[in-house]
């Protein structure tokens, strides 16, 4: 029987021996699919490329447009197609890119298939429709195509980060600065490690004050704040009837704006109100969207949204009316329909900068006030007015008034808020607000930031940028040192030795290792702490001043690393027979490709701390980004002398004598002799030169390092 047999699936969170990102490697058994290529099979590209036409755009290794489509045509086997798939149908989710490779293992029929990992029940859902589609195919049945891909939107939305965070995190990833989402399904995300991080949730960070934002939730309140202190805001108070409402509108003068005194969203809000019936109409809905009601002046003009990062104004925004021309056939919902709600532009998902206008209690009125019901027929040309504010999506950023621009930058300060969406209403945002009569009538807490990243007209802003740079000042990455350490043995004693360095040095570390957690060499959690839950936890400790992390060959393997990129990386060294027999690794170049991802991920800035008796570990020499610091028990070996020659470090014994050797000047630090953790294992020799390389790579002064390996105690 022919089919396609998904086996096991392993999700990398992290770095891992495939590439820097997340990825979920399939396992995958094609059978007697093996001798059936896709040029031997009828048909099969014709209802491939009509079922998944936009893999047209993957160019594969012809590297050129409709380069993997002519794979297929000339012949290819299921798991390369499954894996173009998989990405395809993500990438039509709303996930575009990522990485993608089909290997072919020692057993007949068995693949490896790996894809990028946006959200594992996501990218599993993805893999699993991409299999259903090519056995459809290969079986000459229909396959939905449409439906697949709603049904992995759907997943998307639900599980990946949304838009206002997507923004944020994808600024600081192009700043090199690490994130963590610290909910699984949620929007609290971290960006940098330990106690260089901050974090952010949507529009809101680490620096959103509570009280800030339960101020700007009461608009009576922040009303009568940014009026003390000079910001235009219209005149209006609480009311608490439907008459008092009317009252209150005879007082101030009409047109009126009745609107919940702590709603959101502009639900219940009604504006250029005239008349008595209209007024305690509108106090009605507008007290059921929240826990008061307040009248107040109505500003000629249209509403605007000013983003204010930081006490800066990064971008802005107009609101747009909403309105239908009668042709004497259609009733207004009709009308609606035809005439609005079928602009691409609007729709219910985060791809949609304009919501679809529904008839609402205040739709009804502003119809209504026109002589008109929803089902009514207007006449052929007239202009019937169904929404006056709605979605702010008309970017109007480089027309702000410097006025307009100070007085919400202003009331952000006042209130409190780091990141604040200031409602203004004005005829022309490019006059002073004073001339013109406008006025602020809102200041909002974690405003979205859709609006401006996807504005129906205009070009998008980079708020996301604005916000990292807000927290994150140039220069500043969010990270603290970093160090892990693999290879085959001594990694535990490596990782301990210079966690007790750096605590010696001053900074509060944190430790994950196989005999456990330890938080500022306090043992916090005893058992084997090697896997990307118990690295993940201490990076996200904000006490956290360095971390170091061993990491072992089957945690590598199985999980990729829990950070993206190191200070130092310390390879102890590698016996590929301790790892050989695990799921097709049968080579030792297959240890070699995942042990190496620890060198991959040393920044540029950072050190490889290498064995340099150790073939294999030496040959990783050459993937690093940063410098490297060999070690070895024997100083005249010719890759240590060649470096050395060139100006580089090694750390080696001289006639018994730990040294730090850079160029052709030497440091004795002290007698391995005087080392009790020497005193009978030679092997502890190298763990002791490799933890002090480390420590060398981290600026550790040598005092330090020598107090710290003449006093350090395993036990």
């Amino acid at each position: 029987m022919k089919d396609i047999k998904i086996i096991d699936i392993r999700h990398m969170r992290g770095p891992n021996m495939w590439t820097y990102t997340p990825v979920l490697e399939a396992l995958v058994d094609i059978g007697e699919l093996e001798d059936c290529p896709s040029n031997l099979i009828p048909g099969f590209y014709e209802r491939l490329s009509a079922a998944l036409p936009s893999l047209i755009e993957h160019r594969c290794s012809y590297g050129e447009r409709g380069g993997f489509l002519r794979r297929v045509q000339e012949g290819t086997w299921p798991c390369h197609i499954l894996e173009h798939c998989t990405l395809e149908l993500q990438a039509l989710a709303g996930m575009p890119g990522g990485f993608g490779k089909a290997r072919e293992m020692s057993d007949r029929g068995i693949y490896k298939v790996i894809v990028t990992c946006w959200h594992e029940v996501v990218t599993r859902a993805a893999l699993a429709s991409a299999r259903e589609l090519i056995m459809a195919m290969i079986e000459d049945r229909p396959f939905d195509t449409a439906a697949a891909v709603d049904k992995l939107k759907r997943l998307a939305d639900r599980h990946c980060l949304g838009p206002s965070t997507a923004a944020i995190v994808g600024a600081a990833e192009a700043r090199k600065i690490p994130s963590i989402r610290l909910l699984p399904g949620g929007n609290l995300v971290q960006l940098g490690y330990g106690a260089r991080s901050r974090r952010i949730w949507t529009a809101e960070t680490d620096r959103t004050s509570a009280i800030a934002e339960t101020i700007s939730r009461d608009k009576d309140l922040t009303k009568t704040l940014i009026a003390s202190c000079g910001v235009p805001v219209p005149e209006g108070r609480l009311v608490d009837s439907p008459e008092d409402a009317w009252e209150a509108a005879q007082d101030i003068g009409l047109p009126v704006v009745v609107k919940p005194y702590d709603g959101n969203h502009g639900r219940g809000v009604f504006i250029e109100l005239t008349t008595q019936e209209e007024i305690e109409a509108a106090y009605k809905v507008a007290l059921s969207e929240g826990s008061g009601v307040i009248v107040e002046r109505c500003i000629q003009g249209a509403e605007h949204r000013l983003l204010i990062v930081g006490g800066r104004l990064v971008a802005a925004n107009r609101s747009d009316t909403a309105s239908v021309t009668g042709d004497g056939k259609h009733t207004i919902v009709e009308l609606i329909a035809s005439q609005i709600n079928s602009d691409p532009r609007r729709g219910t998902t985060e791809e949609h900068p304009l919501n679809l206008i529904r008839i609402d209690s205040a739709a009804r009125m502003e119809i209504a006030r026109q002589g008109f019901t929803p089902e009514s027929v207007p006449p052929a040309g007239q202009e019937v007015m169904i929404q006056r504010n709605g979605n702010h999506a008309f970017d109007v950023t480089d027309e702000v008034h410097p006025d307009a621009a100070a007085a919400a930058s202003l009331a952000a300060r006042i209130v409190g808020l780091d990141i604040a969406g200031i409602d203004l209403v004005c005829r022309d945002i490019s006059k002073p607000l004073a001339e013109q009569g406008g006025a602020i009538v809102e200041v909002n807490a974690g405003p979205s930031l859709l609006m401006h990243i996807k504005p129906a007209v205009g070009k998008p802003r980079p708020v996301g940028q604005a916000i990292v740079e807000d927290l994150f000042p140039a220069g500043d990455d969010g990270r603290i040192p970093v160090v892990g350490v693999t290879g085959s043995r001594g990694t535990t004693q490596v990782a301990r030795i210079v966690a007790s360095l750096l605590s010696l040095s001053g900074k509060w570390t944190a430790l994950a290792s196989s005999e456990g957690i330890y938080l500022d060499r306090r043992l916090a959690e005893a058992g084997d702490r090697t896997g990307f839950e118990a690295a993940n936890r201490m990076l996200t400790n904000r006490s956290a001043e360095a971390a170091v992390f061993e990491n072992g060959y089957d945690v590598m393997f199985d999980q990729g690393l829990a950070y993206d990129r190191c200070q130092v990386g310390v390879v102890t060294n590698i016996d590929p027979q301790q790892h050989i027999g695990r799921s097709y690794i049968e080579e030792p170049e297959q240890v070699f490709s995942i042990l190496r991802t620890q060198v991959d991920v040393v920044l540029p800035t950072g050190v490889a701390v290498l064995n340099a008796a150790d073939e294999l570990v030496a040959d990783m020499a050459r993937l690093c980004d940063g410098e490297v610091i060999w070690f070895a028990s024997d100083a005249t070996l010719p890759r240590i002398v060649e470096h050395r020659a060139q100006g580089g470090r090694a750390v080696v014994l001289i006639d018994g004598v730990i040294t730090l050797a850079h160029g052709e000047q030497t440091t004795p630090l002290l007698a391995a002799a005087d080392v009790a953790l020497l005193a009978g294992d030679a092997g502890e020799t190298d763990n002791v030169l490799a933890a002090v390389a480390a420590g060398w790579a981290l600026d550790i002064p040598a005092y330090v390092l020598r107090t710290g390996v003449e006093t350090f105690d395993l036990i």
